[in-house]
């Protein structure tokens, strides 16, 4: 065995080795960090730390939980600690097991926990992670101090150095961050906090079947599969709900259930605790499902059963469900609809939603079970709509003009004050009745898990980007990080929370 492989161990054999160094009276000199792109920083930054004490030992976090941005990490997890263990600085290196490193300081209990000066203060760090951090050190008796010297970036260096991203989208970040800085950004999303918003729209059960093919069944030109598991998540209206909740305190939930298979008591389990559900019963009918059985392995979608009836609400719920719009609004700032064409926006309520006196931002799906039936025309008005190309085309009968004349042909016959629409991996078209000219922002995407949900997390950014009356394009650059976070998603596990989209922005702008 190596000397660079002794010095690699688990967490656990770190935690025994660290005891029987202590009481031999050790100094023990704790470092954490991604430790992606190793330079002469990180060096320095382990000669400091080995001169505090005795010990030095050094934890990187995992892949999975490298949260710099896309194509972060740049080297796995295996170079990664091999790259640190090979310093003579350190003595022994192990992979974390968690995010962050509150749980490893409580399992290994060193004596000192050194962190680079870029720490120093807690604005530098979005995610909020040093200050909890410093508690458990407080909680553990050990040392917590920082380093002074110079600050070099891994994200900075390798967005300037070796970026994966296009010459386009490099120049237009290069252009982006003279205009917009980290801390401006932050700030805007810490505004987001005091917004109160009403969202209202279809709620929808994503039931996921993993399976796994076995082959042409011998009796039907069919495919046979075998049922592995199955995950079920709270779609639609809850899912675009649930991202609002990240950022704002205050979200209430209007949304109609089935009388039959409610799914309500798991609905319920799956909203944010600062959620207020209201639920509107449909007799006779059950809460939209959609089952999809999807490839283990490719995890790519392989067929989709719907269990849904479009048919619209009573008269009498419409109205009732129209009032409570009403009364709901009235202590909001904000009011997001996401309308997939499942029967839970009626025409009265349409009517209600339209006449608002506030900031209103509106999605019309186009889905299998209502394509052409469900369009963004039945919300004029002055309000921000937020559309897919394939939808725009769609409401306009052309699928062979270019997006920015359809685009103004629409805003324009709607009178809306903003339209976005969003292209997939060409990022998204913005008009804006207050610039004469387009905006666009490209796409950051890097690696696609599940399309399902992207554009309802996109739809809540850019929401709260309207109600707080940004500039146009700022909207749409938090509309396209949302989307790119969740579209590594599987479907709408767990809404995207302000801490990613905090070290997404800074490892773009970095």
């Amino acid at each position: 065995m190596s000397q660079v492989s002794k010095k690699i161990l688990t967490l656990n054999e770190l935690s025994i080795k660290i005891q029987e160094l202590k009481l031999k009276k050790f100094t023990i000199v704790h470092c954490h960090g991604v430790f992606d792109l190793l330079h002469i920083g990180h060096i320095r930054y382990f000669k400091h730390a080995k001169n505090m004490g005795d010990i030095l030992v050094v934890t990187l976090t995992p892949d999975r939980y490298v949260d710099k941005g896309p194509h972060r990490p740049a080297f796995p997890e295996q170079l990664r600690v091999e790259a640190v263990a090979s310093l003579d600085y350190v003595d022994f290196v192990a992979l974390n097991l968690w995010d962050t490193a509150e749980k490893t300081l409580q399992k290994i209990l060193p004596n000192v926990y050194v962190k680079g000066s870029e720490f120093k203060i807690p604005q530098s760090d979005p995610t909020g992670k040093m200050g909890r951090e410093a508690k458990i050190c407080e909680q553990i008796k050990c040392r917590l101090t920082f380093t002074d010297d110079i600050i070099f970036s891994s994200t900075n260096l390798i967005n300037r150095y070796f970026s994966s991203f296009s010459s386009e989208i490099q120049g237009y970040l290069s252009f982006f961050k003279k205009r917009h800085s980290i801390e401006k950004i932050n700030f805007i999303l810490n505004r987001m906090k005091e917004l109160k918003i009403l969202i209202v729209g279809d709620a929808i059960i994503d039931d996921y079947h993993y399976c796994e093919a076995l082959g042409k069944s011998s009796k039907d030109p069919i495919l046979a599969l075998q049922y592995k598991s199955n995950d079920m998540f709270a779609g639609g209206a809850c899912a675009v709900a649930n991202h609002l909740a990240e950022f704002s305190r205050s979200v209430t939930l209007l949304t109609v259930l089935g009388e039959n298979d409610s799914h309500e008591t798991f609905i319920k389990s799956r909203l944010k605790n600062n959620i207020l559900p209201i639920f509107i019963e449909k007799p006779d009918r059950c809460t939209p499902l959609k089952r999809r059985f999807i490839d283990c392995y490719s995890t790519n979608k392989l067929f989709e059963v719907c269990f849904l009836d479009s048919t619209p609400l009573t008269d009498d719920r419409d109205t009732f469900m129209a009032e409570t719009i009403c009364q709901a609004s009235m202590d909001c700032d904000l009011v997001v609809v996401s309308d997939f064409g499942h029967g839970a926006v009626g025409t009265k309520c349409v009517e209600t939603l339209n006449n608002l006196q506030k900031p209103v931002a509106v999605n019309t799906q186009a889905n299998a079970a209502n394509r052409g039936f469900n369009t963004i025309s039945k919300y004029p008005g002055k309000k921000m709509a937020c559309i897919a190309e394939h939808e725009l085309r769609l409401e306009c009968r052309d699928d062979r003009t270019p997006v920015r004349p359809l685009i103004e042909r629409l805003a324009s016959r709607l009178e809306l004050d903003m339209l976005i629409v969003t292209r997939g991996h060409l990022g998204c078209e913005i008009y804006s009745s207050d610039i004469p000219e387009f905006i666009s922002v490209p796409s950051f995407i890097t690696r696609v898990t599940d399309r399902i949900g992207a554009g309802d997390a996109f739809l809540s950014m850019a929401a709260m980007g309207y109600a707080l009356k940004l500039e146009p394009e700022l909207s749409g650059f938090l509309g396209i990080i949302m989307g790119s976070l969740a579209i590594g998603v599987i479907g709408n596990q767990k809404p995207i929370t302000e801490s990613e989209i905090k070290a997404f922005i800074t490892s773009l702008l970095k």
